[in-house]
């Protein structure tokens, strides 16, 4: 298994579907539903991410899976076994917290024996395990240390160390990073993801942070008021939205809404002079049927429009420069068209490099885009 996180196992790599499935589980609290009638099935030794903003639900689903919670219906499967009632300190599934719950008057030595010396593991196997997870998680140094003396990110190892020595068929994160500095928080995605799969157990993080999840899982799901907007790899996700929460979530997007006009795939659309030219993308569409398409920022190409343009072509609009920020590897331009939408625009470095005289504020600019950069929206 590789060790590296930045390598996504494929679904051949991954163990068999179903070691952990949620069925038709709801949860509510009082009248408000947190979770509602959600399915879900997870394979062996995948690192599967909750995505979502606050609120959504993400965070309620981990504790059911932990036993934290009870769900109002619905059963919790875990490697053929229903642990929907089974307590949670009897579930081979650990919880690593976001706050990590160290003992502030125990080292790191024994905040990561404690779980052991409570099942009544004997003296040796626990000395044998507990080396061997200080080595996985490199704290050896530090074995003596009180958790005031560790830095974030050394807490994350101890509190990860901790939650593995007890060899659990699952591990749950929730929000792993966000105690963390950000100027830190890339590195430890890395260094925690990297542990992980050499490990290999299965795995559910929760988290908002979009890149924190695209960085670290094999899939993960998009969730909103309870329920699963997408589920897919963090490509298939990103590339293929099917639902404009998604694809605004996921990170930045152009949403425009138009009518099939005929069946070449000519979208008339508000916003432009031309028809969106949508090509043979959506071939399923009636004519007169409303659509939504989504363009990423940096699917768009930019540039100062000729003085004697009269109309722009199809996948194309003029607009004025109203916003520049300067991002390091790209610069971000909104754009108002004509109509007065605003479209946003990533610009490479190397692009605004290459250009003549780089577009400014007030500028009129020519935007335009390829119909394969499109997707139809649910």
């Amino acid at each position: 298994m590789s060790a590296n996180p930045l390598i996504k196992k494929s679904n051949n790599a991954l163990g068999e579907d179903g070691f952990l499935q949620v069925q038709s589980v709801s949860k509510k609290f009082g009248s408000d539903t947190v979770v509602s009638d959600l399915n879900l099935s997870i394979r062996r030794q995948e690192f599967f991410a909750l995505l979502g903003s606050s609120g959504c639900g993400k965070s309620t689903l981990l504790r059911i899976m932990a036993g934290l919670e009870t769900p109002t219906q619905g059963r919790i499967l875990l490697d053929g076994q229903d642990i929907t009632d089974v307590p949670a300190h009897e579930r081979p599934v650990n919880m690593m917290f976001q706050s990590y719950a160290l003992f502030p008057h125990m080292n790191v030595t024994a905040n990561i024996a404690y779980g052991l010396k409570r099942e009544g593991r004997a003296k040796s196997e626990i000395t044998e395990r507990v080396a061997e997870v200080l080595d996985l998680v490199q704290m050896h140094s530090h074995a003596r240390h009180m958790p005031a003396q560790l830095s974030g990110g050394q807490q994350q190892r101890v509190a990860l160390a901790r939650s593995l020595v007890k060899q659990p068929k699952l591990l749950l994160l929730d929000e792993p990073m966000s105690a963390l500095d950000k100027q830190i928080r890339q590195k430890t995605q890395f260094e925690l993801g990297s542990i992980l799969y050499k490990v290999g157990v299965t795995c559910v993080m929760v988290t908002h942070d979009q890149e924190e999840a695209m960085t670290m899982a094999d899939r993960l799901a998009v969730m909103s008021e309870g329920r699963i907007v997408q589920i897919g790899s963090p490509e298939q996700v990103y590339e293929t939205p099917s639902t404009q929460f998604a694809a605004e979530f996921i990170g930045s997007t152009n949403v425009f809404a138009g009518v099939l006009s005929d069946r070449r795939g000519q979208v008339v659309c508000a916003d432009f002079e031309a028809p969106l030219d949508l090509g043979e993308m959506e071939q399923s569409a009636k004519i007169g049927q409303a659509l939504r398409v989504s363009v990423r920022p940096e699917r768009i190409r930019m540039q100062l429009a000729a003085p004697d343009i009269k109309a722009p072509p199809v996948n194309a609009a003029l607009g004025t420069v109203a916003q520049i920020g300067y991002m390091g590897s790209y610069t971000l331009f909104y754009v108002t068209l004509v109509s007065g939408r605003t479209l946003v625009v990533n610009v490479p470095r190397e692009v605004m490099m290459g250009f003549e005289r780089a577009p400014d504020y007030d500028d009129t600019v020519l935007v335009q885009w390829s119909s394969r950069s499109m997707v139809r929206l649910a």
